[in-house]
């Protein structure tokens, strides 16, 4: 008997991958797709690559060309493995499991596709294949509906999913003049995945697939080091600006103005309100000191000389806070314009911060994924959100020397957070839900 469960727990692992292959193959068959098209939008302009383009050298061409090849193929023989997945399961006889699956079944269930992501994803393959495909008669699409225009993914490089762009129909074969055959044209005796296969074996058995491998590793180990140095840089020149001027430039000034203009202490009615509340406590604590015989009783007059010494230690403190809050105005626009001269210096590194980010991000599983979309929409847009806003709003308040208004705040916590919670809901919808649509189900699951 254990035998034979063991013989049946294997057969509905095999069944569950089984099943689930015809997504998996399209979404890698996808990816691929969406790189070639990066590369054409980074680098030709949207345009095919090709040797025709006089904007790269030899060298640079080909290093193109070894990459649409590589994507190219494994676009192909991802294609190829969905149509014949498809073939063998039947995708509307999926029913939803009765109970909720446990630990070990959870990850292994695959979230089937809407027909219409689908049919996307297949245009666009087919799009991408063709404009490569050579001279020949070109065959039907392998995608069922013909889309105008399809929302995808423009790539920085080497990395999937990155921002979005208008997406416009290849021309075809013809018109583009390419040289490499598609999945969909040519057909033979033998199935074209086992000579993908073959093709496969035989890039892996090259003496430069080590070069290749090693070459994309310095590649990878490169873009890690700019980008933790430009992250670094993000943070410290405009740390360094706002500490360095306030030291050096804004608090001589503000010191000399103040003493020669003889501004007034408080800055605005909170910071007076607060001293006169200070000064008033402390009136009312030497009094309760007589009263207990803590201290002997004093007269008017040394009562008086206490209050004026207490009166000039918080003349002190709150003129320190008032300059503090002015200095802080000026030291932070200084590091605020420091922080737009990198950005603005820097857009090379920007472009490859986003592909590291996009790689760490989209290299999480579909489980971490959804826990972070719940952790950020449950601190910034949770039911336990205002309290933290209302806490930030009164420390920004309290750094620039600004009135506190108790109105703003309720009118900014009720719509800030909405209109963020209306922000994330439209990116999984809209975004996430075409990339990962297993992980929008995850995080559902989780949610709920």
């Amino acid at each position: 008997m254990l035998i034979i469960s063991q013989i049946q727990f294997y057969f509905r692992q095999a069944n569950q991958w089984l099943s689930g292959t015809p997504e998996r193959a399209l979404d890698q068959a996808y990816r691929a797709a969406l790189k070639i098209k990066a590369i054409e939008d980074e680098h030709f302009n949207g345009k095919k690559i090709s040797n025709q383009n006089n904007q790269y050298g030899t060298s640079v061409i080909s290093y193109f060309k070894s990459d649409l090849n590589k994507n190219l193929n494994v676009a192909k023989v991802r294609l190829a493995e969905f149509k014949i997945s498809r073939s063998l399961v039947n995708s509307s006889d999926k029913k939803p499991p009765q109970s909720i699956p446990n630990s070990t079944q959870y990850y292994s269930l695959e979230v089937p596709e809407e027909p219409a992501i689908i049919i996307e994803k297949l245009n666009f393959i087919d799009s991408i294949i063709k404009k490569y495909a050579s001279e020949s008669t070109p065959q039907p699409s392998a995608s069922l509906i013909v889309a105008p225009k399809v929302n995808v993914i423009k790539l920085d490089e080497d990395i999937v999913e990155p921002r979005r762009v208008n997406y416009k129909p290849t021309p075809s074969n013809k018109e583009t003049g390419s040289d490499v055959d598609t999945a969909t044209e040519k057909t033979g005796v033998v199935p074209r995945s086992i000579l993908r296969t073959i093709k496969r074996i035989k890039r892996e058995l090259d003496p430069k697939a080590e070069e290749e491998v090693v070459k994309n590793f310095r590649n990878s180990k490169n873009k890690t080091i700019i980008s933790i140095k430009f992250l670094l840089l993000l943070i410290l020149i405009p740390l360094l600006t706002q500490q360095l001027t306030k030291s050096f430039i804004v608090s001589p000034v503000i010191d000399y103005v103040r003493e020669k203009n003889k501004i007034e202490i408080f800055i605005n009615v909170d910071l007076e309100e607060e001293a006169l509340m200070e000064l008033e406590r402390f009136e009312k604590q030497l009094k309760f000191k007589q009263l207990i015989g803590l201290t002997s009783a004093l007269s008017p007059i040394e009562v008086e000389e206490q209050l004026k010494e207490k009166a000039l230690e918080i003349k002190k403190e709150y003129t320190y806070r008032s300059d503090e809050a002015i200095k802080n105005v000026f030291a932070d626009f200084c590091s605020l314009i420091a922080f737009g001269v990198v950005i603005a210096s820097s857009k090379r590194d920007i472009a490859v911060l986003k592909s590291f980010i996009d790689e760490i991000v989209y290299g999480l599983s579909d489980s971490a994924k959804a826990f972070i979309i719940i952790l950020l929409t449950d601190v910034f847009v949770g039911y336990h959100s205002p309290h933290g806003w209302e806490v930030i709003l009164k420390g920004i308040a309290w750094h620039l020397g600004v009135p506190e208004n108790e109105e703003f705040n309720y009118l900014f916590i009720a719509t800030f957070p909405v209109i963020l919670d209306t922000v994330f809901k439209y990116w999984i919808f809209r975004y996430l839900n075409r990339i990962s649509p297993s992980a929008v189900a995850t995080y559902r699951n989780m949610n709920e």
